[in-house]
């Protein structure tokens, strides 16, 4: 019975978010508690003991009287909305297996002149997670491991792809929190600065997507000419090309009708959206609803430890911000150099703990918890939303425990070390000098703005 304790609190959570439910909300992120406990000896280890240590530290909390019964709740609600945004986004996992154009991408990918891979990939990797979430990692590091199998590539072939290909996926990943409306970044930002919208902040993310893009397109050049020789040429598009364009603008419309006559957010949007549409398709497809329920029952699960992260990270952010004063940045937000600085160590703080094993949705739910402090304070809260994206778009890259690079280390079986800091270490230095200049630019412009 606790296999249907997970679609049922995504439905939930779907519910509460169009009715503006807190209570049903906070109903929804004790159903994925009771599931993580039932479930907590097949979790991996990290996604186990985060979601304990962040059980405990609210619980401790909440018997001490620091937390009261509407933070408790919010704790709740803010693991149902994260868990719930990640399991109702990754249901378009469900496409791959029902469209060939998917399982071949990288014959698709790999076309066209060698010279444009690295932004290719890197461009259609974001375009992808946007819809699919972690589901990117899934699709392109799974199909890529069958692709090399298939064409019997080993040794220094089969590690040059590796690197080429699953890097410049996760790079293309790491640019979702920077241009997507559904990154969850943009979700945790917006969610506590209701006045932020993903819409006001996506000019400043696509300048720095395009910086990311083209230092790696710099570091990548040479080995992605090497790869080029050894592709296999398509001859025709793959069966479901047709069909994959009009599905992704389904969605993408719905999600624009929502937000033009509804409050819903853009993230929200998209969590009806995808789930909705995907179900439909599965639906016409297959003509089954019982073996339509059970798959979609079974993906959401696949991705539990994922799922258990952001739950625990979201629901341990609420008790953090819970426990800090209310005028904890009240001095360090004097004047536009203070908000600066403030701004810059936010970013910052996201990598340099993230390689230390604290992931960034961690980091990010407890700062964002906090810039309602500067808002209160009078403190324009856009230019401090770029630079913590911006801090979390670098962080997915350098975090050796965050999601993504787990998945692409048990793809590519490379050691998570080397994805994050041997391929990616270098690629990081070279680009933070350059966003650091774009976001004093950003600070500079936002008081003529203002």
């Amino acid at each position: 019975m606790s296999r249907f304790l997970v679609p049922v609190a995504v439905l939930l959570e779907l519910i509460a978010l169009c009715i503006s439910s807190p209570h049903l909300s906070a109903l929804a992120g004790v159903l994925f508690v009771l599931y993580f406990l039932f479930a907590l000896w097949r979790l991996q280890a990290y996604s186990r003991y985060l979601f304990l240590i962040s059980l405990l530290a609210i619980g401790y909390l909440g018997v001490v009287g620091q937390l009261d019964s509407g933070d408790l709740m919010r704790a709740a609600s803010n693991a149902a909305f994260y868990a719930a945004f990640l399991g109702s986004l990754g249901m378009m996992q469900c496409l791959v297996r029902r469209l060939e154009v998917l399982q071949r991408i990288h014959d698709v990918l790999l076309g066209g002149r060698p010279a444009l891979l690295y932004p290719k990939y890197a461009v259609v990797s974001c375009g992808i997670a946007s819809v699919l979430s972690f589901g990117v990692m899934n699709l392109l590091c799974g199909t890529l491991a069958d692709t090399l199998g298939q064409r019997g590539i080993t040794g220094v072939s089969r590690l040059r792809w590796l690197r080429s290909v699953l890097i410049s996926t996760l790079r293309g990943f790491a640019l979702v929190p920077l241009v997507a409306p559904t990154s969850v970044a943009v979700a945790i930002i917006t969610r506590e600065v209701p006045t932020l919208s993903w819409s006001g902040l996506l000019p400043y993310g696509i300048g720095s997507a395009i910086l990311l893009v083209l230092v790696g397109w710099v570091l990548e050049y040479k080995r992605f000419r090497l790869v080029s020789s050894e592709r296999k040429p398509l001859e025709t598009w793959p069966a479901g090309s047709g069909r994959l364009l009009p599905l992704v603008l389904i969605i993408f419309t719905a999600m624009g009708v929502l937000v033009q006559f509804t409050a819903l957010k853009v993230s929200v949007a998209a969590m009806l959206t995808v789930p909705v549409v995907t179900l439909l398709y599965m639906l016409w497809h297959d003509r089954s609803a019982t073996e339509v329920a059970r798959e979609a029952a079974d993906n959401m699960l696949g991705m539990s430890n994922e799922m258990s992260i952001f739950a625990g990270s979201a629901g341990l952010g609420v008790a953090l911000v819970g426990v800090i004063p209310a005028d904890a940045l009240a001095g360090m937000a004097s004047g536009e150099l203070g908000v600066l600085v403030l701004a810059v160590c936010g970013s910052l703080m996201m990598p340099l703990l993230s390689a230390v094993g604290i992931i960034p949705i961690t980091v990010l739910s407890v700062q964002a918890g906090l810039m309602p402090q500067l808002v209160t304070e009078g403190v324009d809260p856009l230019p401090v939303a770029v630079a913590l994206v911006i801090g979390f778009s670098l962080a997915m890259m350098l975090s050796p425990f965050g999601p993504a690079v787990m998945l692409l280390s048990r793809f590519g079986q490379v050691s998570r070390w080397v994805v994050a800091f041997g391929w990616n270490g270098v690629f990081v230095l070279l680009s933070l000098p350059l966003l650091l200049v774009m976001l004093w630019g950003v600070f500079a412009m936002a008081p003529a703005m203002g």
